[in-house]
């Protein structure tokens, strides 16, 4: 799938207030949805030993998909389109990678 078409039918689904110009909506939505994955995680780490079953890995991917519908929806309200941010992300991945310094901490590295 393409990313920008999912962005464009994810908008199709969003309901909140004052869509169209309301990043903090989605930006603490994404947060939410951030935690559960983080959670479900957690918990595959304290009651099943570092094992991820079917099930849980299911349960995972869904929580993925509303981070991804929120990264959409923050994408859309700040004027990007999906496209955009991973081809970003991939130049400056590719660019850490070519200088050695994928590791380490900081944006600017």
């Amino acid at each position: 799938m393409e990313m920008n078409f999912y962005q464009d039918a994810a908008r199709k689904t969003a309901a909140y207030p004052d869509l169209g110009c309301n990043p903090i909506y989605p930006t603490l939505g994404l947060t939410g949805e951030a935690g559960e994955v983080a959670d479900k995680v957690k918990k595959v780490i304290r009651d099943r030993e570092g094992v991820f079953d079917a099930d849980t890995r299911e349960a995972i991917k869904l929580e993925l998909g509303d981070v991804l519908w929120y990264v959409a929806q923050l994408a859309s309200e700040l004027g990007y389109e999906m496209d955009e941010v991973a081809e970003a992300n991939l130049q400056k991945l590719s660019s850490r990678a070519a200088r050695g310094r994928i590791g380490g901490s900081g944006d600017q590295r």
